[in-house]
């Protein structure tokens, strides 16, 4: 994630009513933006649970994920595989007894998954979902890549949009999760520093610990006279009459599997938070020119950059053909280079930030 320091602290309580608004659509509550597959069933932890695969939660010993499971190898819920292991569970019995328990990934890091109601299918590339789900104002993204077409998922709820689909993010249970507050409609991480250097009075880890002990709690701190509230169920930083957004996101990791896609997958990580890509073409005389339509003039375009960068989501190694003036012209994104068709010249491109 990218280091804030130098930014001010999210945290600080001196400015007034935060310049945040809902005026997205949507409101911000995000009382289901946390049914991700990342939180145990409560059902089955209790007297079972009748969806069964079709849940979107968990389906493993909610005491074996914070740690403190008593029965340990001998509870008859599903630990995560790694704690069985430690606890020397190798017997045959135990052994059985995983394989026909639900588990928490099939050995990745992640694995986003669909279900139109006859159980749940994985997303292909789901590198890219994972990468943009990672950044904090990704609110959400349509993909292509799947057998029921294009999907548009809601990352904030969990749920796709205008289709009888469920979308679930399952993990191996050992993401690094962050918390980040809006500041000047930019989001900062908890713990960043601020203008002048100082580390902010609370810890990313102390609000996840307080979270994952009861994801319907608060976590409440201080900073000089006044009283900070982190209100789990609202996503919601509440200090007196002032409310800032906050958001929870993983930390993204790569998987194991997907060597070949690092750089893409990082790239697309590691957007600067509040910062947006820009695509640009270089010039005959080497100047950099952003990608617009310029209707009415010489240089007429059938792409802008934002059109441009919806596609290279979708594919960073993926290809597109555009006009200038009724010529037509390719869009590489693994060579990022620009070709006329007609005359086979090429011209750089770029993605940046601004």
């Amino acid at each position: 994630m990218a280091d804030h320091s130098g930014e001010e602290s999210p945290l600080e309580s001196g400015s007034d009513v935060s310049d945040e608004s809902d005026s997205d659509g949507n409101s911000d509550v995000e009382s289901d933006s946390q049914l991700d597959g990342t939180e145990p069933c409560k059902y089955y932890n209790g007297r079972g649970c009748k969806e069964g695969e079709r849940c979107s939660y968990l389906h493993v010993c909610k005491y074996a994920l914070k740690g403190s499971c008593r029965h340990g190898s001998k509870c008859k819920l599903y630990h995560p595989r790694a704690e069985r292991d430690a606890s020397g569970a190798s017997n045959g019995a135990s052994d059985r007894s995983r394989a026909s328990d639900p588990k928490l990934t099939d050995g990745r890091c992640y694995q986003w998954q669909l279900n139109d109601g006859n159980g749940w299918l994985d997303v292909c590339n789901d590198h890219v979902l994972e990468a943009q789900y990672s950044l904090p104002h990704t609110k959400s993204i349509k993909i292509y890549n799947t057998s029921y077409g294009a999907v548009s998922i809601d990352f904030r709820r969990m749920k796709v949009f205008r289709k009888s689909l469920r979308v679930r993010r399952l993990d191996d249970g050992n993401a690094v999760w962050i918390w980040y507050c809006t500041l000047s409609r930019k989001w900062i991480k908890y713990g960043s520093k601020d203008s002048k250097g100082n580390p902010g009075p609370v810890k990313n880890s102390d609000i996840e610990d307080k979270y994952q002990s009861n994801p319907a709690s608060s976590f409440t701190f201080t900073i000089g006279a006044d009283t900070v509230e982190i209100k789990f169920r609202e996503m919601r930083q509440v200090t007196g009459q002032r409310k800032r957004k906050v958001t929870r996101r993983p930390l993204y990791r790569q998987q194991q599997a997907a060597a070949g896609v690092s750089q893409t997958a990082s790239a697309v990580q590691n957007l600067h938070l509040g910062a947006r890509p820009q695509w640009q073409f270089e010039g005959d005389s080497g100047a950099w020119h952003e990608f617009k339509h310029r209707r009415g003039t010489r240089t007429e375009c059938s792409v802008n950059s934002d059109e441009i960068e919806r596609k290279y989501a979708q594919n960073p190694k993926d290809s597109m053909i555009f006009k200038v003036k009724g010529r037509s012209y390719k869009l590489d994104f693994n060579a990022m280079t620009q070709t006329n068709l007609s005359t086979n010249t090429s011209h750089n491109v770029r993605r940046v930030l601004v």
